[in-house]
């Protein structure tokens, strides 16, 4: 803090009135300061506003900044090869994007899918149960989450190291027409 913010005004008040000005320029200053602090405050409501998401029924979620930037780590998400499967479930992409031993992140439907055996798919939430932030990838057979370096086993989702105690919640996933199917 500033000298004139913490100390009385000790100027001895003078016929020319400096006293008078030197305590309305330290009303200016507060004023101001307050002001830029109001500011600060007020311009950071939109970008937290922007961290939400969406509760509506339509399914819309959030959607990106026009700036394309974001502080997450990204990970892409395959266009699906059908709209729709038979069974009703959302299309997450072609199992073929899923490695044995492996998985991949699909950052729309915030879902995670490891294929820890051949033909072996198992689907997680890919939210950090450590401080919910975004799953990042799937690499040396664990799930990681970059933000505090907490890894999660691609079998059943356990916290392997970091900071997170607690598994991914599971997410039902199966292989319908070659796609990945999130299921009821």
């Amino acid at each position: 803090m500033s000298d004139d913010t913490m100390a009385p005004a000790t100027t001895p008040p003078q016929a020319d009135g400096t006293a008078k000005a030197a305590d309305g320029l330290r009303d200016r200053r507060s004023v101001l300061r307050c002001a830029a602090m109001v500011a600060l405050a007020g311009a950071s409501a939109p970008i937290l506003a922007a961290c939400g998401g969406s509760d509506d029924a339509s399914g819309g979620g959030t959607t990106p900044s026009a700036s394309g930037s974001s502080s997450a780590p990204s990970a892409s998400s395959s266009a699906p090869s059908s709209s729709a499967p038979a069974g009703g479930g959302a299309v997450l992409g072609p199992a073929s994007d899923v490695p044995v031993g492996g998985g991949k992140v699909f950052t729309d439907a915030k879902v995670v899918v490891t294929q820890p055996t051949a033909g072996q798919y198992k689907g997680f939430s890919a939210v950090c149960t450590h401080q919910g932030n975004p799953i990042g990838s799937v690499e040396g057979g664990q799930i990681v989450c970059p933000f505090h370096n907490s890894h999660f086993s691609i079998t059943d989702g356990s916290p392997v190291s970091g900071p997170a105690q607690t598994a991914l919640p599971a997410v039902n996933v199966k292989v319908e027409g070659g796609n990945i199917v999130e299921s009821a």
